[in-house]
């Protein structure tokens, strides 16, 4: 995540982070070129299979930058679909060689652009976290849900990994906490036997009766408290019974 210098105006600021990103995505097709050019002109036929995966592996990773570019200004975004979006293409980049499943359980949820793009990038670093620490030999099971209550969204990111006796937060759980502030939410993330659940539960949009009024505030930590509450009991059934909601789609 590039941080942009905080004397810029808003404005030069985004013009420079779309040019930042224009030239990572110009540097993504220079290297897939180069090696697909390499694999052409391989005559070693597994050689040639090699690079070709490499090619590919490449072109998801590609489209993860892709899916969390900035959108623009001002319009109102299907959460769910740009979240499916951005699922599959970490997926294919990220967990298939773990053969890790990805799971989506969302309804159309329309929020400004810009704070989708935020919930993106905090949903990309709680699945890479899990994927890069709840799973030592692969295989495994992540979850995203995002629902509305009211006047708030709430998005959590499950697993049915268990966590190194010496994990401790990060940089990447640090960005994290800083993302959901900008959405002027909360974030939590708790550690049970069955697996990990991190919750962030944000207002879906951003005006003077929602930052002002005390009463949404006091609700949305009621709700974020009673739902860190839930995800810690009874874990005596079984991962996958307990995760059945309504449109659900997993990721192959």
């Amino acid at each position: 995540m590039t941080t942009l210098p905080s004397q810029l105006p808003f404005p030069q600021a985004q013009l420079l982070l779309h040019e930042l990103n224009h030239r990572i995505g110009n540097e993504f097709c220079c290297a897939i070129s180069v090696v697909s050019l390499a694999a052409a002109r391989s005559s070693n036929k597994e050689v040639k299979a090699a690079l070709t995966d490499v090619a590919e592996l490449l072109h998801h990773y590609a489209e993860v930058h892709c899916a969390l570019q900035m959108p623009e200004h001002g319009i109102r975004t299907d959460a769910a679909a740009y979240l499916r979006n951005l699922c599959l293409s970490i997926r294919r980049s990220k967990l298939n060689q773990k053969k890790i499943d990805l799971a989506l359980a969302a309804r159309r949820l329309w929020l400004r652009s810009d704070r989708c793009w935020l919930l993106g990038m905090i949903v990309f670093e709680l699945i890479t976290n899990a994927a890069r620490h709840a799973f030592a030999g692969g295989n495994g099971l992540i979850r995203v849900e995002l629902l509305r209550a009211g006047a708030l969204v709430e998005c959590r990111v499950l697993d049915n990994g268990s966590a190194p006796a010496s994990f401790r937060p990060g940089r990447g759980l640090q960005i994290v906490h800083e993302l959901a502030k900008a959405l002027d939410g909360r974030f939590d993330q708790r550690f049970t036997a069955g697996g990990s659940t991190s919750v962030v539960v944000f207002p879906s949009s951003v005006g003077p009766q929602i930052t002002a009024n005390r009463r949404t505030t006091a609700r949305s930590q009621n709700r974020f408290g009673a739902l860190a509450v839930e995800s810690t009991t009874d874990n005596s059934r079984d991962y996958r019974e307990d995760w059945q909601p309504q449109r659900c789609e997993i990721f192959a």
